[in-house]
């Protein structure tokens, strides 16, 4: 079974056990949320197609995290003027688990779930001269000396250059 869904302005095909990245909703994380504009349905050999929306059918789904997608690069450049320009973007994404396509009268159980767990960013935490302090100290290997060099060869003597007579 799956359904094309309109999620934040735009359309996607869904099925039960699914992760989908679509643009960032205004939802915290871990929260489940039901999707009501489904535009066509189909089950097996049967499909509703909605004008413009099936009626009665909804989208079951849990919001995972909240992240950027990746850099996008865009280059601008006019020949012979020696103009370039480079702009970046990161798109701001959510990430969802759809759990089930519910029809007309079916309930969800949030507790039956069968979504991954929800890891709570933690950012690294910084060096201070406390954490330094209180830190174990490792200890560190005595270095190795260097083993010994065979005596280095003595250079030929160079011979004097002849001297030349001024004397003319």
């Amino acid at each position: 079974m799956y359904a094309i869904v309109e999620i934040a302005g735009q359309q996607f095909k869904v099925q039960a056990p699914q992760k989908l990245k679509v643009h960032r909703l205004e939802l915290e994380e871990g929260k489940h949320v039901e999707l009501g504009n489904v535009l066509l349905v189909s089950n097996g050999g049967k499909t509703s197609v909605g004008t413009p929306m099936v009626d009665g059918f909804r989208i079951a789904a849990k919001v995972l995290t909240h992240s950027k997608g990746d850099k996008v690069l865009i280059g601008k450049k006019k020949r012979r003027k020696g103009y370039q320009k480079v702009n970046g973007h990161r798109q701001y994404l959510t990430e969802l688990w759809i759990e089930a396509i519910l029809a007309k009268g079916e309930k969800f159980d949030a507790s039956k779930s069968t979504a991954p767990p929800v890891i709570p960013y933690t950012p690294a935490v910084k060096k201070t001269r406390e954490t330094a302090e209180a830190a174990p100290v490792k200890k560190v290997a005595a270095k190795k000396a260097p083993a010994k060099k065979a005596p280095a060869k003595k250079a030929a003597a160079k011979k004097a250059a002849p001297k030349k007579d001024d004397k003319k």
